[in-house]
Parts: C-alpha cells; structure tokens; sequence
C-alpha cells in the first residue's frame, strides 16, 4: 500500500507499516489503454447499454476518451466524444457551485431559511414542535428530513414551474426531523433550483447557463434535451423484456436542478479539468468563473459518516473508505486513492458516474443511455489500475521554511543525545509531557539500537506545521513525526521516533 502523507502521519502515530515505501516503475497511461477499454467494453455489453462514452482527465487535459456502441438504435449513429447525454444527478454538483456562487455575490447565505427564498415554504407543518426550519446547507447536504425519492423524482424533471409551486405550497410529508439524518433528496435539490431562481432573478437553467457552462466553452451542453441536434443526441432506452424499449423524452422543468443537465464528453471535461485546478490552494491568480475555495468548499461534507467499501472489483479486499456527502458530491478518504468525490447519474434512459482524485489532479467519467446503468464499477476499477501504474502521482505538500528549520534542531538533538540544540523551540506543553531527563534515556536507547543517524530521507510533510521523516541510521532506520505549535514564533509541541523493523525474511 503506498501512504498519502495524511494517511503517512497517521500511521506512523500508530506505529503502523513502514513509511515512505517505493512505488515500482511507472507504466505509461498508452501502455495501460487496453486494459482500461476492456473494462468498459465487458461493462457496455453486460450491463445491455446500447452506447457509451468514457474519459480520462488529468493535469488539466482530457487525455484519454472514447465512445462504444450507438447513440441511438435505428439511425446507428456510432458514440463520439461530441455525443449528447443525459447525466441526470451528476447535475447536483452545478447546482451546488450555482448556490455558492449567489453566496459569493451577497446574494444568500448558507444558512439563510430555504422559506426567505421560497415563501410557499412558510407554512409548512414539521415533523416534531422541537424541528428546526430547514436551511439552504441543509438541501445541499441531504439533511432537509425529505424521504429518499430516486424512483419518483426521477420521474419529475417535466413537472412545470406552475405545479412545482402549488406542490410546495400543499406542503410535503417529512421523513424525519431536518437536521437529524443524511437522506438523498431529489425534491430538495429541486427547491435548491427554484432558490438559485429566486436569489439570481433569472430562471435556473438560464443562471447556470451564464455563470458556469458559458465561461467553461461547455458550448453544447445545456437542459433542453430534445431540442438537441439529432446527429450528437444520445436516446436514452431501457432493457426490458430481453429487449431495449426506448424512454420518453423529458423536457426542461422543474425538477432539472436536481438532474436535467445533457453533456457532451467534451463539454464535461472541461467541468472536471476546472473541478480539479481548485486544489492545491496556492497563490497563483483566481481566473475560473467560481472561486478555487469556493470549489474546494463542496468537499465539505456533513457530519453523517458512513464507512463503505470502495466501488468496484477490488471493493471487498481494499481498506474500508469514510464517506460524507458534501455539497453535490459524496466524498470519501481512500487509503490508495486518497481524496475522492464522486457522484452517479441515473435517470430514465441514462446511467453516468465521475469520480475526482484532487490529490494527484486526475478524473474518471462515463456516460451511458440506459436506465439506470451507472457505469461506477469501471470507472473505480480504472482509477485503482492507474493507481497500481504509478499514474497518480501525489501532489506533494511543500517543506515550509519552519518545518525544515525545527526538523534540522531535531536532528542536531539526536546527534548529541539530549535536548539542548532545542533551547528555546520548545512548545510550553513539551518537557511537561515528558522530562527531559527522560528524552536524553530515551536517546541514549534509540543510538543503542540504531547507531547515529547521518541522513534523511525527504520530509513528507503533512501540512504547514507537521511532517513524517525517516532517519538513515549506521544499523537501520528511525521513522517520526514532528508536530510544530500555533505559536508565533513557532515552537515544538510533539517530536515522536521509532525504530524501523527489519523486513521480514
């Protein structure tokens, strides 16, 4: 398993396996192609998907896409990059960053009443007198207390604005208090669309249009599916009765915040290519339409944590992921894969997923027109082939000029085996937590075990003021952790070493 640095620091804590492990050679992504189409072209076929489409975005660049299969059945129209799909919930994420723009323009706050933007909201009965009124945070983040309604919202895109109102108005049976439980809610990303309204003065698909598809060049997606040119339109059909049945085209609506959105793989990719450019923060010019911060806020997830297993093949045997839903996107911590949002898309005649690595800049996307036939199996499944390749390369946190400076005192400590070289960069809480008669025993142990310590391999540092370290010893390898204090000028709070096992015979 090769460590992220959060996950490095952690486990060294823990005394976990050895740090800083080599990774073998890197394959190039030319080379790992066929392995990655093969996945998609097994998924096309058993899961009975008339036509799909898949990418590959990394550093900024689509580097990898290609259609299979028909994007509809009589004409034969083969699957392009140039392709229209539907990409049904997919679209929450743009609702999502729609939201937070309004909040960046002083047009809303997150935790403005969702009533102070939709008044027919006002009068609705809550499940318990102690329930709190629902919060615009709280439909981003599925905690607005709705029943999950995948099989009814989904139904919903062509219910005209008129009807949406007098449905809200008739008030809505609550599933649980609001607050009190994550539950996906396509009713409430469809009152997010009729804020996002509300608060821009302009109809939803046409704020989204203006402030994100446009600035983006996304030139040929939008939401109003079938007036698209039949040559790129992708029909959407099910697999019924051991035969495709075509589904009804939907028109724009409603409910199309919460999954009305048609794509081009070449229009999406340039929404995960601006997705990605958010992280790491840094001081470079903000140039998107949407702040990075702002982008790197819909990893925020809610306090309702799930432990999962990770989608695909390898789910079963690799290491349990802790998963949230943040802001449009579920988000999850993976051991190997490090940082991941992801979200599906499915929807009548339609099945899609995309999944973001922002640690090493690189997303996975398919889209498909089959009910329902999220292709989230190989999209994973290719991310965690890229991974074994050596393809995802972290993006390394830099050494900060204290990380670097309190890390050499500590070396110079070790060398001389008390704490004297540390007069002065000692944290107030350091020699109460540990005398330093007791350090000075304690190295005299450790240069026992290991001997002096000449070099180090480079710092793997965990932030601005933490770092995990490997000392190269004359007989075998101390690994560390070095924790600064928030004090200015900084101090040391926390300095941790071990000895390296021997490998295993």
């Amino acid at each position: 398993m090769r460590l992220r640095p959060a996950f490095l620091f952690a486990a060294m804590l823990a005394a976990a396996s050895p740090a800083l492990a080599q990774d073998a050679a890197p394959q190039s992504l030319e080379q790992l192609t066929p392995e990655i189409d093969a996945l998609f072209a097994k998924y096309q076929v058993d899961a009975h998907i008339p036509g799909m489409v898949y990418g590959i975005v990394q550093d900024g660049k689509l580097v990898h896409v290609k259609g299979i299969g028909v994007q509809d059945l009589e004409a034969k129209r083969p699957v392009t990059a140039d392709s229209l799909f539907r990409i049904a919930s997919m679209t929450k994420a743009f609702t999502a960053l729609a939201i937070l723009k309004l909040r960046d323009d002083g047009k809303l706050r997150l935790d403005d009443l969702a009533e102070q933007y939709v008044p027919e909201m006002k009068s609705w009965t809550y499940p318990t007198k102690d329930s709190p009124r629902i919060r615009i945070r709280d439909l981003l983040q599925h905690v607005g207390g709705f029943v999950t309604d995948d099989p009814w919202g989904d139904r919903q895109q062509v219910l005209p604005q008129a009807e949406f109102t007098r449905m809200i108005a008739a008030g809505v049976p609550f599933s649980r208090a609001p607050q009190s439980q994550h539950e996906y809610s396509n009713f409430g990303y469809a009152l997010l669309g009729r804020i996002v309204a509300n608060a821009s003065g302009m109809a939803y698909t046409d704020y989204v249009q203006r402030t994100i598809l446009t600035p983006l060049g996304m030139a040929h997606s939008g939401f109003d599916a079938p007036h698209a040119p039949k040559e790129t339109y992708a029909l959407g059909y099910r697999w019924e009765n051991d035969a495709w049945a075509a589904e009804p085209e939907m028109v724009d609506g409603a409910f199309n915040a919460m999954g009305g959105l048609q794509v081009s793989a070449n229009d999406y990719a340039k929404w995960v290519a601006f997705l990605l450019s958010a992280w790491p923060a840094r001081d470079d010019p903000d140039t998107g339409p949407v702040r990075r911060a702002t982008v790197r806020e819909l990893a925020q997830g809610s306090n309702f944590t799930s432990v999962v297993n990770r989608i695909g093949s390898t789910g079963a045997e690799a290491c349990k992921q802790s998963l949230a839903y943040g802001m449009g996107w579920r988000v999850a911590q993976d051991c190997e894969l490090g940082l991941t949002l992801a979200h599906g898309g499915g929807y009548p005649g339609y099945g899609s997923h995309v999944m973001l690595m922002p640690d090493s800049g690189t997303a996975v996307f398919a889209l498909a027109n089959r009910t329902y036939a999220g292709p989230s199996g190989p999209a994973w499944d290719t991310a965690v082939a890229m991974d074994k390749a050596g393809l995802l390369v972290g993006r390394d946190t830099p050494v900060s000029p204290a990380v670097a400076q309190m890390f050499a005192a500590t070396q110079a400590a070790y060398a001389a085996g008390n704490l004297k070289p540390l007069d002065g960069k000692l944290a107030m809480n350091f020699l109460l937590d540990r005398s330093a008669a007791n350090w000075a025993a304690e190295l005299a142990k450790l240069k026992d075990q290991v001997g002096t310590c000449p070099s180090a391999e480079p710092l793997a540092p965990t932030g601005a003021l933490s770092t995990a370290f490997r000392l190269n010893c004359d007989k075998g390898k101390l690994d560390g952790t070095l924790l600064l204090a928030p004090t200015s000028p900084v101090t040391i709070q926390a300095w941790r070493l071990r000895v390296v096992p021997p490998p295993a015979p």
